[in-house]
């Protein structure tokens, strides 16, 4: 007997699965050590980084869970260990993709979400400057 939880997730016989259309899903060619992008993100390519990372999570149906719009689950959730295990491989897209400096400042962030603010409120203020001296 199949039922659907409304999350997501199917459960066939006892056994959960998770549809390939949910950002849940993790195929199994994907490893947390994933070179995603052409470049580290460094001092000077956030922008460029960002966006390239950004059409990466969104191809992989993860961007939710890097903006905040998938929530994270309740500990009492039957979906919480499904919610933990999506995230600990975007932190480690995410980290993969940045110099060793970079990456060991957001080293101790919680989500996958944290890390992508952290990096936003440092570098979109550096990108303003520039931003201004070209037009």
């Amino acid at each position: 007997m199949t039922g659907e939880k409304g999350d997501g997730s199917k459960k066939p016989e006892g056994r959960e699965t998770i549809d390939t259309n949910s950002p849940y899903y993790i195929h199994a060619s994907d490893y947390p050590k994933q070179m995603q992008v052409n470049d580290v993100l460094n001092d000077n390519n956030y922008n460029e980084w960002k966006q390239e990372m950004r059409n990466f999570l969104l191809a992989k149906n993860k961007m939710g869970l890097v903006d905040g719009s998938v929530e994270k689950r309740e500990a009492s959730s039957p979906m919480h260990t499904t919610w933990i295990r999506a995230d600990a491989m975007i932190k480690g897209w995410l980290t993969t993709a940045m110099k060793k400096e970079i990456r060991t400042s957001v080293r101790y962030a919680n989500t996958s979400s944290e890390i992508w603010q952290d990096l936003e409120e440092r570098f979109e203020k550096e990108g303003a400057p520039r931003a201004y001296e070209l037009k």
